[in-house]
């Protein structure tokens, strides 16, 4: 089922996007072209989102609230490049990432799997 390998890989993407738009090297990024391709193995690519989270919470938490407020570059619209305060930049991965758990959880549903309780109840998962 590579669709599901490609879209939790996405996960691992934004976690090294974030990185490196946070330390304002997101041209550096682009001047090198794509990144590296996904394992093939679906416990590998688990372990690398686990290693991106945790590597990617300790920039965060290494940030001091003046560096929140300064700017970096970063995408603003099609081609366009334009400078953003990191915390915007932080709310606009999180609400990125929780568009990505969206499809992921219509995958689940497609290959018939349980959809898990993500902002309360699910009809698989129920509270009651």
């Amino acid at each position: 089922m590579a669709g599901r390998r490609e879209l939790a890989s996405v996960f691992v993407a934004e976690r090294l996007l974030g990185k490196v738009a946070l330390a304002d090297r997101i041209m550096e990024m682009l001047q090198g072209g794509p990144g590296p391709k996904p394992p093939q193995d679906w416990n590998a690519l688990l372990d690398q989102l686990e290693a991106a989270h945790r590597d990617f919470a300790k920039t965060v938490a290494a940030l001091s609230d003046e560096q929140l407020h300064q700017k970096v570059k970063f995408f603003v619209g099609p081609k366009t490049m334009g400078e953003v305060e990191r915390h915007w930049l932080l709310w606009f991965l999180l609400h990125d990432q929780i568009h990505h758990r969206g499809q992921f959880s219509i995958y689940l549903r497609i290959a018939d799997g349980k959809v898990p309780s993500i902002y309360g109840p699910s009809g698989d998962e129920p509270w009651m």
